[in-house]
């Protein structure tokens, strides 16, 4: 009774907090009814026996995710009254997406009830002496680790490409020349002067 409670509980917090992200008229607003919404969804994930995928939600989107934006939303000098001009002009569009997510959802629910989707038969063995977590690492480091290394590659050459992108050269700036800092000399880089009295010093 105490686990219906709380998943009904925290499912209708997520649905609320996604309704204000949408609604809610400042865009830092949104950003904080998205991180409580992303709290509550990984409380569901906690109630399903998903404690990786909880741990992700909060770490990786509450701890990275939202607080980037949260920052850039922050940082921007925003115009809320062409956001809003915004929102009426891809209203219509926005609406028709909306309806054709809406009837994806009522013919998934008919298809489910409908029968004959054996979801039992592909879902992989759960073992009890062992938590989701580790399971996890076991299953993605032995059999799909090319898959992993695969993705670590990819985000390797982005992260380079995005190096090489923006270290271009710039003119006007003054580069560091090491061979030549080495090179130099004390007696090049010092000069003993004796001045007269009442006289200055040449530059």
């Amino acid at each position: 009774m105490i686990q219906l409670i709380a998943f009904y509980l925290f499912a209708t917090i997520v649905i609320a907090s996604a309704a204000m992200v949408i609604f809610a008229r400042n865009p830092v607003h949104s950003v904080m009814w998205l991180i409580l919404a992303f709290f509550n969804a990984a409380g569901l994930m906690l109630l399903a026996g998903a404690e990786f995928i909880a741990m992700l939600l909060v770490i990786v989107y509450v701890g990275a995710v939202a607080v980037l934006f949260l920052f850039v939303v922050m940082m921007l000098d925003i115009d809320f009254a062409e956001l809003r001009a915004g929102f009426v002009r891809y209203l219509p569009l926005g609406a028709l997406v909306a309806i054709i997510l809406a009837a994806e959802l009522i013919f998934a629910v008919g298809a489910w009830s409908a029968g004959g989707v054996d979801l039992a038969a592909r879902t992989a063995p759960v073992v009890s002496d062992k938590s989701n977590i580790q399971q996890i690492g076991e299953l993605l480091y032995t059999k799909y680790i090319f898959l992993f290394e695969a993705a670590g590659i990819v985000l390797l050459v982005a992260m380079i490409g995005a190096i090489v992108l923006t270290h271009r050269q710039r003119g006007g700036v003054r580069a560091q020349n090491i061979s030549q800092q080495v090179r130099r000399r004390p007696e090049d880089a010092t000069r003993l002067v004796d001045p007269g009295t009442g006289q200055g010093v040449e530059l």
